[in-house]
């Protein structure tokens, strides 16, 4: 068990597990929290976790955790690990079963005030085109060669089909597609898991959610972005469905055997990983390439459906679209990166789960507006709750590789909300506070209610006190759809 006096504390929003902590151990662990938020990550299994990730073979520097971090399977989530090349690991559960799970944030110039009377019809229309829940089916069936054209290309996939315009490619990270990706490696299972699915939100904590921006912390980054105070913006929040769930299944029981032909000891079976030089490892990376490209496809097929949807209530743009994308990021991945080591550059894989990458000034992968910002960073909260957008610094590079937390984090578990929380007066509650709802699923509702999570207002003044990212926007619910 760990206890606040095994800490050291480094500054006043950064704590060191020490590698002393466990003989295991092989790097310590960096957990960004003020005390508050290291109180809520004691009360689960998370930090016992990261000890545990600390332990892995073939890691470097140190086990970054977020402060909105939270029990997960095997790694926790909010968590970063670099594993050099060439004698690292890669692990299934350190990147998580919703592979390229991710935040896409569209602006309007549509303003508030004026689009109020609207809200309720706007909300039942993106429902419609927008399918939520578990095993729902896309709008967008894929055959055979459909299916694979999306592992490969992601959304470049998308379009060329007609669903996304040149500019929200260069606004999604890597351009929307990973090169690497592997459709061979991908089981029949998950391939027909996935056939069916693309263009929908999922269940659990995925959401459609339009929002006004509240307030502006930085004038001219917002203005770069296309943030203005007041005007409407919409957040998707969704990843690569059942078919990135099968993969990691997959995966996960492949390295089960993986792990005793290579003779790897791990402190918790669901940490099971293998060599990066292995079949394995190589396999289990092509498809979780494949997946991400999905996940990048079906985020930008989300998008093009909430085009249509405000088409529909507000009435076309010639040649355009209410719409306009701000990025597109992933929080659930595993990319081949050169960060600096002990003084030295290394190339190493960095695993991040409920993690955003987080890069500063300068980063060439960004779009020419954004280089001289950093690298956009969205941050959801929850039903009810404000949500952020913030930029990375160069300073994070240090202290957590180019990483910064990905949403507000639990506090409550699953099946603790749904039955302390009635979802048909949490819909009355938010709908009072001015927030249109639309789910298909009152105990589903429940379970992603505002008091299931931490205070995202005090995960963002972490992370800014502590360097790793800087304030640019809030932004404010008036509708969420969900499953």
């Amino acid at each position: 068990m760990i206890t606040k006096q095994d800490f050291h504390r480094l500054s006043p929003y950064l704590w060191e597990i020490p590698r002393s902590f466990h003989p295991r151990m092989t790097v310590p662990v960096w957990v960004f929290a003020d005390d508050h938020l290291l109180e809520d990550a004691l009360g689960d299994r998370s930090l016992e976790q990261a000890v545990n990730v600390a332990q892995l073979p073939g890691l470097v520097g140190h086990v970054a955790i977020m402060p909105d971090v939270h029990q997960g399977y095997g790694m926790p989530i909010g968590g970063v690990m670099l594993s050099r090349l060439p004698d690292g690991i890669i692990s299934p559960g350190a990147v998580g079963y919703d592979i390229n799970c991710g935040v896409r944030l569209l602006a309007s110039e549509l303003d508030y005030a004026s689009a109020q009377p609207h809200l309720a019809q706007l909300a039942s229309t993106l429902y419609r085109h927008c399918p939520s829940g578990v095993g729902e089916g896309g709008s967008l069936p894929l055959g055979p060669s459909d299916l694979e054209q999306v592992c490969r290309r992601g959304a470049g996939w998308a379009l060329e089909q007609g669903y996304a315009y040149p500019e929200d490619l260069a606004r999604t990270e890597e351009g929307g597609c990973l090169a690497g990706a592997d459709p061979g490696a991908v089981s029949d299972r998950a391939r027909s898991r996935g056939r069916g699915q693309l263009g929908t939100l999922g269940a659990g904590n995925h959401f459609l959610e339009v929002d006004v921006v509240d307030q502006i912390f930085d004038a001219e980054a917002a203005a770069i972005m296309g943030l203005r105070p007041g005007c409407l913006a919409v957040q998707i929040h969704c990843g690569s469905r059942g078919f990135g769930h099968q993969i990691c299944t997959d995966y996960v029981q492949r390295f089960q055997l993986a792990v005793i032909e290579y003779g790897i000891h791990l402190p918790d079976r669901e940490l099971v990983c293998a060599p990066l030089d292995s079949p394995e490892a190589v396999a289990y990376l092509g498809a979780m390439q494949a997946a991400a490209n999905f996940a990048f496809a079906n985020r930008q097929a989300l998008a093009y459906h909430a085009r249509r949807s405000f088409d529909q209530v507000f009435g076309a743009v010639p040649g355009g679209s209410h719409l306009r994308q701000i990025y597109d990021i992933a929080h659930n991945m595993a990319k081949l990166e050169t960060h600096t080591i002990d003084g030295q550059p290394q190339a190493v894989w960095v695993h991040r789960k409920g993690a955003t990458r987080a890069f500063g000034p300068g980063f060439a992968g960004l779009p020419p507006e954004y280089q001289p910002l950093g690298q956009p960073v969205l941050v959801p909260g929850s039903m009810g709750t404000a949500s952020w957008v913030l930029l990375g610094t160069h300073a994070n590079e240090a202290l957590s590789y180019g990483s910064t937390c990905h949403g507000a984090g639990r506090v409550m578990s699953r099946h603790q909300a749904k039955h302390t929380i009635r979802g048909g007066q949490l819909r009355t509650d938010l709908e009072q506070q001015g927030v249109q709802v639309r789910a298909g699923s009152l105990p589903g509702l429940a379970e992603e209610a505002p008091q299931a999570y931490k205070d995202v207002n005090r995960v963002v003044d972490t992370v800014t006190h502590a360097g790793i990212a800087r304030q640019v926007a809030r932004l404010r619910p008036v509708a969420v759809v969900k499953g």
